[in-house]
């Protein structure tokens, strides 16, 4: 079936805007023109290419990435509304490959009449390779032009021909005084808001909201339209909503996370970053953040583990243990109480001397294995468990470590460097895999690290 053929300038629709039912506050406050729209002034503000090419009707090919209650579909509607090109609208959660054919089918028509069609695909991550596969010659022919809106990373999520042929706009969450504008605006509207309904909103508990709404547009709106329903009247007919209505009628802070998503990686980014920089305070605030969000308890300590030997190593090797301790603590006495051991092992890495020296050290030597030959185990490194064996030199010459450690008193926690075997094949006998950083406990290494490693004359 066909999609039905909207008014000129106004949107078609496959399952995306047509209902029967009221609409809620969010959608009747959606922005009709460029001047209504707040925010995203990086990409439609005045004198920017993309609010340029919008009313020149010279709409590209798009994809809009961005966050819930950013403006995605408000923006695709402005461009059907300001534009002289056929739109049609459709979700990717609904329509398939046959809707597909049909707008192209059409989109065909219009072009043969002079008329170019804008498609618009809500929610374009959710179609399959071969979905978007369908779009992809007509994007290329120009007999559509596609606007594509998703929260998902477009890098990941939509194929990489489609995506060479579109412009990536991303739309970021909307600061609280844009949210405070909507808000406002919604209060003040008789014909699509809730003027004629006489509601008065403290001011803190406009804060209260914009702080709840998280930069969602569609959270805010839908929180006030709620807590409106739910004021009681006032003898002189007004309706108060007050800080305690919004934190009622929200219940509970609207978290953007996604624990598949790009917010899953950025936040954990920034925590791992955190402690590798020593900041106690940015590390356990994106703790706490992940945790508020409901992430993975035991994926928290997981990293937390490989912090302690990625980022603190020898420099203080009491760190791993922490880490460890951590990772059972969790695994035995779950959440919500779990989060004591986690901040316990994050500040104590977070302040704990610093070096990524096993990291380097694993890397060049794997990097030697790669790309060199695999030589014989040395001889005299061999086991010889058989008498034939010790009669082809396996362990020949071998020197056992702890006698030299027992044989001098003053030597310390580490043998004399002359005393110690050659362990390294001997095409590489020269590599030096292992640097010691120069914080914690590592410190002490550097000197007999580099006495090792002096040639045997210096050493005399």
């Amino acid at each position: 079936m066909s999609p039905k053929r909207p008014p000129r300038g106004q949107p078609a629709s496959v399952g995306l805007f047509e209902s029967d039912a009221p609409a809620p506050l969010a959608a009747r406050m959606r922005p009709q023109t460029l001047a209504e729209y707040v925010g995203q002034k990086h990409i439609v503000g005045e004198g920017r290419a993309l609010r340029r090419a919008i009313e020149n009707d010279s709409v590209p090919s798009m994809i809009l990435w961005g966050p819930p209650g950013t403006g995605k579909t408000t923006l695709a509607e402005v461009i059907a509304r300001s534009t002289d090109s056929h739109f049609v609208a459709i979700s990717a959660v609904s329509a398939g490959v046959a809707d597909l054919r049909a707008v192209v089918a059409e989109a065909q028509h219009a072009r043969a009449l002079g008329k170019r069609t804008v498609l618009f695909i809500d929610e374009i991550h959710r179609f399959n390779k071969a979905q978007q596969d369908a779009v992809l010659p007509y994007v290329e022919d120009g007999t559509i032009s596609l606007i594509g809106a998703t929260t998902e990373n477009p890098s990941f999520e939509v194929n990489s021909a489609l995506l060479s042929r579109s412009r990536v706009f991303v739309l970021q969450a909307l600061s609280d005084d844009d949210v405070g504008t909507l808000v406002r605006r919604a209060l003040a509207d008789r014909e699509r808001g809730l003027g004629a309904e006489r509601i008065v909103l403290d001011d803190d508990a406009l804060a209260a909201l914009v702080g709840i709404a998280n930069g969602d547009a569609r959270i805010a709106l839908g929180t006030l339209e709620f807590a409106a329903s739910a004021a009681e009247p006032q003898p002189s007919g007004e309706r108060r909503i007050d800080r305690a209505l919004v934190a009622d009628a929200m219940q509970r802070r609207i978290v953007s996370y996604d624990k598949k998503g790009d917010n899953h990686y950025d936040v954990i980014s920034a925590f791992i970053k955190s402690v590798r920089g020593s900041d106690p305070d940015g590390a356990v605030y994106w703790l706490a953040r992940m945790i508020d969000a409901g992430e993975d308890a035991l994926f928290i300590a997981r990293r937390i583990v490989i912090l302690a030997s990625e980022d603190v190593g020898l420099a203080d090797s009491r760190a791993l243990s922490v880490a460890i301790a951590a990772q059972q603590a969790v695994h035995f006495i779950g959440m919500p109480e779990g989060f004591y051991p986690l901040a316990h092992a994050t500040l104590y890495l977070a302040t704990a001397p610093k070096s990524n020296s096993v990291g380097r050290a694993y890397k060049a030597a794997l990097a030697d294995v790669e790309e060199t030959r695999n030589d014989p185990v040395p001889l005299n490194l061999r086991n010889a468990p058989t008498q034939l064996m010790k009669k082809l030199g396996y362990g020949r010459d071998y020197r056992y470590a702890h006698d030299d450690y027992a044989a001098d008193d003053a030597a310390g926690p580490l043998p004399p460097p002359e005393r110690l075997e050659a362990y390294l094949p001997e095409a590489l006998a020269d590599r030096a895999y292992f640097e010691p950083g120069a914080q914690g406990e590592e410190g002490r290494l550097r000197p007999w690290i580099a006495a090792r490693r002096a040639p045997p004359e210096d050493l005399l």
